[in-house]
C-alpha cells in the first residue's frame, strides 16, 4: 500500500484516466553509458523512479521497489540535469517507470531537446511520448498487450534454458521491426552465456546483450 501522496501518481487503468503530475519519486540520477540492448555503449542520463510490484527474485535495484523509500522530485529539475549533463538520450527506468503517468516528463524532457527512451516490464499501459521503447518481460507478472506494438526492442533476461521457448512468445507478439536480444541473468552469467551464444547462432534474429557496464566498473 502507497502513501496518499504516492498513490496519487499511479495510473489508473482501469479507468483508462491520467493523472498529470508534476514530481515522481526517484531513486538516482545519473550521467552514463548504456550498457545493454541495441543503444550499448551509448552515453545515456539515466534517471531511476523508485516503485515497482513485479518482484523479480533477481532483481539487482531492489532498492527502487519502495517508493515511499524516495523524495519525489519536480520533473523540470530532472530535466535541468539532465539537459546540463549534455546528454542527448535520457533512459527512464526503475524500478517500473510506467505504474506512473509519465506525459508530463517527456514533454518537458522533448522541450529540452532531449531523447525519451524507457526501460519497461510492459505490465502497466504507456503514457508520454518515447522515442525509444525497450521491453523486457518478467515472468513474475504478465505484460499488458498494448506493450507489443510500441516496442522497438525485445529484451529478454535468460536465467534458464526454458526462457528461450518463453522468448519466442514474445517474439511472435512485437513488430516485425523490433531488435530482439537475449541477455544473460548476472549472476549466472558464466554458466548462462554459452546457451544464449548458441541459440543466437542457431536463431540470428536474436543479438546477444551483455551488461557492459558491469565490466566497465561504471553504473
Amino acid at each position: 500500500m502507497l502513501p496518499p501522496n504516492l498513490d496519487l501518481l499511479y495510473n489508473t487503468v482501469q479507468t483508462q484516466e491520467k493523472v498529470s503530475v508534476s514530481a515522481l519519486p526517484l531513486m538516482e540520477d545519473f550521467y552514463t553509458i548504456q550498457g545493454e540492448g541495441f543503444f550499448q555503449g551509448t552515453a545515456a542520463y539515466f534517471i531511476r523512479l523508485a516503485g515497482c510490484d513485479v518482484g523479480c527474485v533477481w532483481c539487482d535495484v531492489k532498492d527502487s521497489w519502495d517508493a515511499s523509500a524516495h523524495p519525489l522530485v519536480d520533473i523540470c529539475d530532472m530535466t535541468r540535469r539532465a539537459s546540463a549533463s549534455g546528454a542527448e538520450i535520457a533512459v527512464i527506468t526503475g524500478g517500473e517507470p510506467a505504474m506512473y503517468d509519465l506525459v508530463a516528463l517527456t514533454e518537458t524532457l522533448h522541450t529540452s531537446r532531449v531523447r525519451t527512451h524507457i526501460e519497461t516490464s510492459g505490465v502497466y499501459p504507456l503514457t508520454g511520448v518515447w522515442d525509444w521503447v525497450c521491453f523486457s518481460p518478467k515472468k513474475f507478472k504478465a505484460p499488458d498487450p498494448s506493450i507489443f506494438s510500441k516496442a522497438d526492442e525485445l529484451k529478454v533476461i535468460v536465467y534458464n534454458k526454458s526462457d528461450f521457448a518463453w522468448a519466442e512468445t514474445f517474439a511472435a507478439e512485437v513488430r516485425k521491426d523490433c531488435h530482439l536480444f537475449l541477455q544473460p541473468e548476472w549472476s549466472v552469467e558464466k554458466e548462462v552465456l554459452p546457451w544464449i551464444i548458441d541459440y543466437a547462432k542457431a536463431n540470428p534474429k536474436w543479438k546477444v546483450s551483455l551488461q557492459v557496464h558491469k565490466y566497465m566498473h561504471i553504473p
